[in-house]
């Protein structure tokens, strides 16, 4: 299946959370901060959304089933007339 979501979900994620952890670092310090318990909201909310985006980008990346095929040794030819077998038996 040629369409794969997690690389656009990673990089919206990538970019909004470089935006808000730039806006985080520039306005460090800044007096709206008292308002939210003196917490850099921005800051933190753009490391959280830079860190799930790079794992996105990652896993779309490794394709994981392809890898554990080929280390199993699994042909995906045979793997599926195995699995046309299987549900014609049913």
């Amino acid at each position: 299946m040629g369409l794969d979501i997690k690389i656009p979900i990673g990089l919206m994620f990538v970019i909004f959370g470089a935006i808000l952890t730039i806006f985080g670092l520039v306005t460090m310090g800044d007096a709206m901060y008292e308002i939210s318990i003196g917490k850099n909201i921005n800051l933190y909310s753009g490391i959280g959304m830079l860190a799930f985006g790079t794992f996105m980008l990652i896993i779309s990346d490794l394709k994981f089933g392809k890898r554990i095929d080929e280390s199993l040794g699994i042909d995906e030819e045979e793997l599926t007339e195995e699995a046309k077998k299987e549900l014609l038996n049913k």
